[in-house]
């Protein structure tokens, strides 16, 4: 995917669009998972890929060349890292590679875990 197509993407049925066949099965499996954990999320596009927004944004997903990346924020990363042990990952984001089967439970877990922290943050925000 080039840089000029990235950029004309809007939405996330069209980014998802843009991959094969396979690695659009497995950003579906991702979707789905986050719209049934955080059935009140927004979809959006945000640094030009998948984002649900509530509150703020709440978690990201990527297709990369040999794995989906899953950008949770740092506080989804360390609320999780014994679950995420096995998996490669960095302050905000992990690699849940194509060759593994997509652990679609745990990211459900860890959104869940964002949602609750996201409307935490704004029921404070909101009382100042």
């Amino acid at each position: 995917m080039t840089k000029t197509e990235q950029d004309a993407v809007h939405n996330i049925d069209a980014y998802i669009a843009q991959f094969p066949a396979d690695t659009q099965q497995l950003l579906e499996e991702v979707r789905q998972t986050i719209q049934q954990a955080a059935p009140q999320a927004e979809e959006a596009i945000r640094y030009q890929i998948p984002t649900f927004r509530l509150n703020g944004n709440l978690v990201h997903f990527a297709a990369c060349k040999q794995h989906i990346g899953f950008y949770p924020a740092p506080s989804g990363i360390e609320k999780f890292k014994h679950e995420l042990a096995a998996y490669k990952s960095a302050k905000g984001s992990v690699q849940f590679p194509f060759a593994q089967q997509m652990p679609l439970d745990l990211i459900s877990k860890i959104v869940a875990f964002r949602v609750l922290e996201n409307q935490s943050k704004s029921a404070l925000m909101k009382r100042k």
